[in-house]
Order: C-alpha cells, then structure tokens, then sequence
C-alpha cells in the first residue's frame, strides 16, 4: 500500500481485503490516497481561506497587476504566480465564498472582470464584463448567489449583478438613489449588500449609505448615514454581526460601524494608525477584518494592513504587510460564509 515503508513503526493489522467489483466509483483509490499521505507524512496544510489585494497605484503612479494572498488565520502573506490580466487601479472586489473571487473594472474605463477560483487562484476573465467602463468604484457580494458592481467614474447610478455560479451579467431596475462613484460596499450575505459615501456628478462627497435586500435587490437609504461626507473609502463586513466603513477624503483613521440587521450606526474606538485615502477592506468571518494599503494626505503609499478583530474590534498591524506600497486597489475574501 501506497505510505508504508521499511522501517516505520506500525503496519497493516490482518488480512487485506481487496475490493470487490461492488465497491463505490473512486472509493478505494480516494483511500490509497489517504493513506499514503498518512505514511509518508505528507499531509497537505489545511485551507481556511483567504484575504486577497489585488491591483493598485503604486508610488510614482505605477499600475500593479500583482494579487497578494494573505491566509486565514495566520495571515501569512504570498503573492500569486498569475495576477491581473492588466494592470491597473480603482478597480473593485467582490466575491463568492468558497468558489471565487472576482476583481472588476479599473483606471482607463475597463470593463474588464478577472475571476479567480478558489483554492487553486487559477486565473479566466469573464466573457461577459461590466455594461461600461468603471474606475474609482466598489462591489459587494451575496456570497452563494450573485455579486454587484457599482458603475460608478462616469456619475452613473447604475449596479451591475453577476449571478453565481454562471457569471451572467444584469443590472438593477433600481440603481443607486443619486448618481455616485468613488463609493465602499459591503454586505451582510443573505440579507442585504450597502454602498456608502461617494462622490456625486456635482463632485460633493456624501454620508449616504443605500441599503440593497437580497434576493429581491430592493432599494432603501438609511436614516442614519455615515458619521462625515466621505469618499474614496473602504469597506469590510463580519456578516451576520456588523459592516464597517473607513479611509476616505474625511473619515481617515475613522471606522464607522453598522449594526446587522438594525444598521445602527457607532463609531469604533481603535483607529487607522495613519489617515488613509482609498485602502482595501477585507474580511474572515467571525474572525476578523482587514484595512490593507492606501495612501497618506503627503501622498505616501502603504504596504500597512491593519487587523481588527471580531467582535471586540481591538487593532492590530500585521508583521507582513503588501508586497508593495499601494492604494486604489480591489480586495475580496474566500471567508467562510
């Protein structure tokens, strides 16, 4: 059998039982495959999920293709051998746990939607993209049933809906309630996606958050809207317990908190240790969330991610952070929903 050598210190006990001509398709080679792990001690690493930061603006204006991978729980950072098909920045995450990760749009109005599976991060690009080119936007996802798209960069109202898993492309009779771009998006899945702040065609930041109901995609605005007008933020969400938005022209070392399902608004006592612009948001279940990248006021780009775990919200900052300094880039997570 497949594992067992000279020299070990066990064996098979009794007689071995071939299997018959009755025994299950696959069964006994899913066994030898087992058992040769089990001997050789071989075992591969478990996988919990991950974080992902993909794309970017880097100092001097540089465009990123590259796409780091940051492991739940250890946040052990790699960064994948095949990035985005282009590089590229203001482009938006989104993703559907436990199948795939989607990074759409970009600087240049792209339409195009990079998907990557999960776990391989094998790398195809939708053959159908966005209705129209996008940059300096968001996206949220209703993990198990579609992902959204705002089309923002051009002063549009427009959303974007992806259905899982066959990729296939609408968009919402509803839109968003003014026209917005340089939005942060978040969902509690199962029960609604939100996009909040933004910039408006009259280029005035907002405090509005629209609120989407999954599955019917109707629209409502909050009562209570972010703490300040804000744009070029970011978002994350411990679905099922709270979404949190931070960065941004006005919010800065700021995070906001929302209450799931209430949508009561606090705001957190742990900070963002420098005030950022258009950082990466990005999520483990029940674990924690993730604030990667963004750059400065003086114009500094970050290789910080910022780690607040869930529910106490307490901040740490990672030991290893972006391969490279970089804001405006798209983020998604396999998070266990």
């Amino acid at each position: 059998m497949t594992g067992i050598e000279a020299g070990k210190t066990w064996s098979r006990i009794g007689a071995e039982v071939a299997p018959t001509s009755s025994a299950a398709s696959g069964v006994w080679g899913s066994l030898n495959e087992v058992s040769g792990y089990v001997g050789a001690g071989t075992w591969p690493a478990p996988y919990f999920g991950a974080g992902f930061v993909a794309g970017g603006e880097s100092t001097s204006s540089v465009q990123l293709s590259r796409v780091d991978k940051f492991a739940f729980p250890s946040d052990a950072r790699s960064t994948l051998g095949t990035g985005l098909s282009a590089a590229t920045y203001g482009i938006a995450g989104f993703a559907n746990s436990g199948t795939a990760g989607y990074a759409a749009g970009g600087v240049a109005q792209q339409t195009t939607v990079d998907k990557f599976a999960f776990p391989s991060n094998s790398r195809t690009t939708l053959g159908t993209g966005l209705s129209s080119g996008i940059f300096y936007t968001s996206a949220m996802g209703n993990s198990g049933t579609a992902g959204y798209v705002s089309v923002g960069g051009t002063g549009a109202n427009t959303i974007n809906k992806f259905a899982f898993p066959s990729d296939s492309r609408t968009s919402l009779a509803t839109g968003l309630s003014q026209n917005l771009w340089q939005t942060a998006a978040m969902a509690n899945s199962g029960v609604a996606g939100y996009f909040t702040g933004g910039r408006n065609s009259s280029y005035t930041a907002q405090t509005t958050v629209d609120k989407f109901a999954f599955p019917s995609d109707s629209r409502t605005t909050l009562g209570t809207g972010l703490s300040i007008t804000n744009r070029l933020g970011a978002a994350m969400a411990d679905s099922g317990t709270a979404g949190y938005v931070g960065s941004g022209d006005s919010l800065y070392q700021t995070i906001n908190k929302f209450a799931f399902p209430s949508d009561s608004r606090t705001t957190l006592s742990a900070t963002l240790t420098s005030g950022i612009w258009q950082a990466a948001g990005m999520e483990n279940k029940g674990t924690a969330g993730y604030f990667a990248g963004g750059y400065t006021s003086s114009g500094l780009h970050l290789t910080t991610v910022e780690k607040f775990a869930f529910p106490g919200d307490t901040k740490t900052t990672l030991s290893t952070g972006l391969s490279a300094a970089s804001a405006f880039s798209a983020s998604f997570s396999d998070a266990n929903i």
